[in-house]
């Protein structure tokens, strides 16, 4: 009598936000590690399928998936079409989508107050509680903040920190809700990180760069490795934690 054995199946991850940047890094190292994954993007269908062709040269399927983060129906669907699409099961939430809105408090419209929370809040909470549905007895969920949510060093981020600083209180709720079902929740907390958005050469990053302990900008790299840890396995005792990768932004 012989007995076939198959290989487990593989992870599968949804990375919002993730056709540039920090999101498609982290896609990268994800689909490096073994996992299928699926991103959002907003606009740039092209740069979302040139990070489903990286992810698929690692052998892993990719799916680009165009969800705007601030409707309410995109953020809560796009779980349910991860799992259509990628075998049927979600393992990984990567909460990375979110938008940039610095200026001077007493001048920010309503509009724009609305727009911001919208995506780096709702659309994260929408997300996630859709996700939670899904994420089986050792699921990951990564939500990715700001350094600005533990220290801000200058005015005109108030509103930025705001919806970035309530991601904390969400990641340690999450993680006494689900940590009976084996799920975690951690928030990594990027400091200047070098991006089209923010490059290392650009007019404000000699300010940016002083900021920080060692004295230069990270790279999606950088922020990517640790999400790859607290997706895995070996971070199965790590939850409702705060990590920082931000070269002592906050030190």
């Amino acid at each position: 009598m012989s007995v076939t054995s198959s290989a487990p199946a593989a992870r599968t991850a949804l990375v919002t936000g993730g056709s540039r940047g920090i999101g498609a890094a982290i896609a990268l190292r994800l689909a490096q590690d073994g996992a299928d994954v699926a991103i959002t993007y907003v606009a740039n269908e092209d740069a979302a399928q040139e990070v489903v062709r990286k992810i698929e040269a690692t052998g892993r399927r990719g799916l680009a998936l165009r969800a705007d983060s601030a409707d309410p129906a995109d953020a809560a669907g796009v779980v349910e079409r991860t799992v259509a699409g990628l075998g049927g099961r979600l393992d990984i939430l990567v909460n990375n989508a979110g938008i940039g809105l610095l200026g001077p408090l007493e001048y920010f419209p309503v509009a724009d107050v609305g727009q911001l929370l919208a995506v780096n809040v709702q659309g994260v909470f929408l997300t996630t509680q859709a996700a939670a549905t899904k994420l089986a007895r050792g699921g990951r969920i990564v939500t990715i903040g700001s350094c600005m949510a533990q220290r801000v060093p200058g005015p005109g981020g108030t509103l930025y920190a705001t919806s970035k600083a309530a991601l904390i209180g969400l990641t340690k709720a999450l993680a006494r809700e689900l940590g009976e079902r084996g799920i975690t929740a951690n928030i990594v907390h990027p400091g200047p990180i070098d991006t089209d958005m923010n490059p290392a050469d650009g007019p404000y990053a000699a300010g940016q760069s002083a900021m920080t302990a060692l004295g230069r900008f990270g790279a999606a790299d950088e922020v990517a490795s640790m999400v790859a840890f607290l997706s895995s396995d070996e971070a199965a005792y790590v939850t409702g934690a705060e990590f920082s990768v931000d070269g002592g932004h906050a030190a």
